[in-house]
């Protein structure tokens, strides 16, 4: 009896820790997000590292004078690098967050842990070729970050207001 509710811990053991070996994998699995910008006339996907906050931006290309139907034929998927500002950040954990502003066309960077934020867009470098410019590049770029500064507490619960003139205690 005794080596059979053993057996049945073991198991329930070995079981456990498989659970766990899988839910690692999707954690691993899930290193990636995915946005879109909202902007409605563009074809463009923000991909985030959500670890690093590394992002870059692919988008759909037409494939002009092809007709034909096949891998290639209609459109193509160009990848735009990582620039300033948009490449490894220190780590932690990031997310996108699009507004809703239908003709934006970047996306806002988040540090979940931080409070941090920045605006990722894609970035056209233009150069002068005789009298007309010509994209020579195109790579995202993100502004620093910003954070909002932690006011300084003179003592007290974290919850309690700095006194002055309008919040001083009340005095008989």
């Amino acid at each position: 009896m005794l080596s059979r509710n053993l057996a049945g811990g073991l198991a329930a053991i070995a079981a456990a820790t498989f659970i766990t070996g899988a839910e690692a994998a999707q954690y691993e699995a899930a290193q990636y997000e995915f946005l879109a910008a909202p902007q409605i006339n563009l074809s463009l996907v923000y991909r985030l590292d959500k670890l690093t906050g590394d992002v870059i931006a692919c988008q759909f290309a037409h494939n002009p004078g092809r007709t034909d139907v096949g891998p290639g034929a209609f459109g193509v998927t160009n990848c735009y690098r990582s620039g300033d500002g948009a490449t490894k950040q220190p780590p932690s954990d990031y997310g996108l967050i699009a507004t809703r502003h239908e003709q934006e066309g970047g996306v806002f960077r988040v540090d979940y842990r931080t409070g941090a934020l920045s605006i990722c867009y894609l970035y056209f470098q233009r150069e002068k070729e005789g009298d007309h410019e010509a994209i020579a590049d195109q790579y995202v770029v993100c502004t620093p970050q910003w954070k909002q500064a932690t006011p300084a507490h003179s003592g007290g619960d974290v919850s309690e207001l700095p006194a002055s003139a309008d919040h001083a205690p009340a005095r008989n």
